[in-house]
């Protein structure tokens, strides 16, 4: 049985407009684990809401990300859920306390929580909306079904969230691609840019460029580090004084840095940084690299929204051309990118925007123009609410109907 914990009051935000009372409807945001430090996308999102109030729903607390306390939900039986991959099950009282916060809607990140919080959708009888982030939809089910029971569940259970979803909302184009494939109708599948906060991804041009190509990632194989460190051996031959910043963890670090030691002039790994700190290396270095690849399991880039970052503060891209990073990335005009695993491709388009000028600034303002056009935070959140109020009308109608 699971025991709802909340950490403080659950109330509707009354705002002050005109001195007239609005009340903004609650939106349940659902992420099994709230909330790693590499999803800050999924805070950002809830956090700019404006016609909703975010109220965080997951199995546990991990950590990682700061959430608002007021506006957290735990079910403490959590963990075991999780391994075993079983469904919620909500007990009379978890009910009444979901229904006291009068959720206008289950927003749930990644096809396996939108799996787990299905009941939560069902039984308060508010639609469901998901988001694919990656690997959600790019691993192939054979690795799912090897990987643990919970993933194997999931991929037998993965028809019932593709009748039941209202919207299926996709980071990429090719994630909508792998979507499809994976049995979710086009109808009701969708893509939606996130969006970055543009108040704090600006470059201060008062501070000077260093020849600094960077890295930031996870430390993992489809980021491709490896690829990359490949191609600095050629770069930093052709140029002196070039050094690669790797910022980012994982279990492939050691080897990484042995790869680095054995074969680079000058390097460093920073580990883990703060976002802040990642914004001021960004508006520092002189070329952004993170060269993802296809790795075995089928795991790739999706998007990546590493790249616009880089390109809101400035920095022209190297990368190759796989999975989502074309989308994100224009090629000739923010960034250079490359076949996968073409170091020495990779390598001389590093060469050029370190050496060409011209070519530098060119793509230094066309990447903070197209950022701005196109993945804005406060734009796509107000296109994303446009789609809650789509999905809570026909739903309502729905309703009305029956």
């Amino acid at each position: 049985m699971t025991t709802l914990v909340t950490s403080g009051p659950f109330v509707s935000a009354v705002i002050p407009t005109h001195k007239v009372a609005t009340v903004k409807p609650n939106l349940f945001i659902y992420r099994d684990e709230l909330l790693d430090g590499s999803e800050t996308f999924i805070l950002s999102q809830g956090e700019s809401l404006n016609a909703f109030r975010a109220v965080y729903l997951g199995t546990q607390r991990v950590p990682g990300l700061e959430l608002p306390e007021d506006r957290c939900v735990l079910f403490a039986a959590g963990r075991y859920r999780r391994w075993i991959g079983a469904r919620l099950k909500l007990t009379t009282s978890d009910l009444a306390r979901l229904r006291a916060l009068r959720p206008a809607l289950v927003h749930a990140h990644f096809g396996m929580d939108a799996d787990i919080a299905m009941p939560i959708a069902r039984s308060l009888g508010i639609p469901l909306v998901v988001t694919f982030h990656g690997w959600d939809a790019t691993v192939r089910d054979d690795v799912f079904r090897r990987r643990s029971i919970a993933l194997n569940r999931w991929v037998r259970r993965r028809s019932d969230l593709a009748r039941t979803a209202a919207r299926v909302v996709c980071i990429s184009e090719f994630v909508r691609r792998r979507v499809h494939e994976k049995g979710f109708s086009p109808d009701r599948t969708m893509v939606h840019y996130i969006g970055i906060d543009l108040r704090k991804f600006a470059p201060d041009s008062t501070l000077e460029r260093k020849p600094v190509v960077l890295f930031a990632g996870r430390l993992v194989e489809e980021k491709g580090c490896e690829y990359l460190i490949r191609a600095m051996e050629t770069v930093q031959t052709k140029i002196k004084d070039v050094e690669l910043v790797v910022i980012g963890d994982g279990h492939l670090r050691k080897q990484l840095e042995r790869q680095a030691r054995s074969s680079l002039r000058s390097y460093r790994f920073t580990g883990w940084c703060s976002p802040a700190v990642v914004r001021d290396w960004m508006n520092r270095a002189s070329v952004f690299s993170t060269p993802s690849i296809v790795a075995d399991a089928g795991d790739t880039e999706t998007f990546g929204m590493v790249f616009a970052e880089a390109q809101a503060m400035g920095l022209p891209v190297a990368s190759f051309a796989v999975g989502g990073i074309p989308e994100a990335v224009e090629h000739g005009v923010t960034g250079l990118l490359a076949p996968e695993r073409d170091t020495d491709a990779l390598a001389n388009n590093i060469v050029t925007l370190l050496t060409d000028g011209s070519m530098w600034c060119r793509f230094s303002a066309a990447g903070q123009e197209r950022v701005k056009r196109l993945f804005d935070l406060a734009k796509q959140t107000a296109k994303l609410e446009q789609i809650y109020d789509e999905v809570i009308q026909e739903h309502r109608a729905g309703v009305n109907a029956a």
